[in-house]
């Protein structure tokens, strides 16, 4: 199957069956090329239904999952996107070609490499901005914004990045805690607080130095 087949098999056969209706989710999975922000030993497993790895530790979220949560954001062209644990880069592609100014955080400074040609290649418009830096700490530089999308599972919703989401802002991701089954949350910043609401119970890959805190619930 060539890469435009698979492609569109990923869009007809796991994004449209599982509630991915807005036609921009849809328009910018089916266009960009998710092979490119895998390494080459992965390129069979681009468009499976599941999460891909990239290197020890870390992998890409499964495209079905990155567009519910993308879909519950409600991006808006020219909104101001803040992408949590980018690594090579493909969510923020996803939100960029949706037309949002898109900054993608990255602490693992070799996957920020991967992600440079990779984002050349695929957006020959705006392209994020990477940013290289704890991921738990966000990117005070860019805020306030308007979606946070964290790309990965996380345990707990660090202070920073709270303060960073813009009142009225859309903070999306996958919380995760032992004994509990992962969710996909949507979170609403509101009179300054952060009001969560689930969307689906979902896996994704961890994000690294998000530890569950002594009492945490959501």
């Amino acid at each position: 199957m060539t890469d435009g087949a698979a492609r569109k098999f990923m869009v007809d056969g796991q994004l449209r069956p599982n509630k991915v209706t807005d036609a921009r989710v849809l328009a910018a999975m089916g266009r960009l090329p998710r092979e490119a922000f895998v390494p080459a030993a992965c390129h069979a497993r681009a468009y499976a239904d599941d999460a891909v790895p990239l290197c020890p530790g870390r992998a890409m979220m499964a495209p079905m999952v990155l567009a519910r949560l993308v879909q519950a954001a409600e991006p808006a062209l020219g909104q101001s996107a803040l992408v949590v644990g980018a690594a090579t880069g493909y969510a923020a592609a996803v939100l960029a070609h949706m037309g949002l100014v898109v900054t993608a955080l990255e602490q693992d400074s070799a996957l920020q490499a991967l992600a440079q040609p990779a984002l050349a290649a695929a957006l020959p418009g705006a392209r994020p901005r990477l940013a290289l830096g704890s991921l738990v700490d966000g990117h005070p530089a860019g805020a306030p914004y308007d979606v946070i999308l964290l790309d990965g599972a996380v345990g707990q919703l660090p202070p920073a990045l709270e303060a960073q989401l813009a009142e009225g802002g859309r903070i999306v991701g996958v919380f995760d805690r032992p004994g509990q089954v992962a969710t996909a949350m949507l979170g609403r910043k509101l009179a300054g607080r952060i009001f969560l609401t689930p969307i689906m119970d979902a896996y994704a890959p961890g994000l690294p130095g998000f530890v569950p805190a002594p009492g945490f619930v959501f």
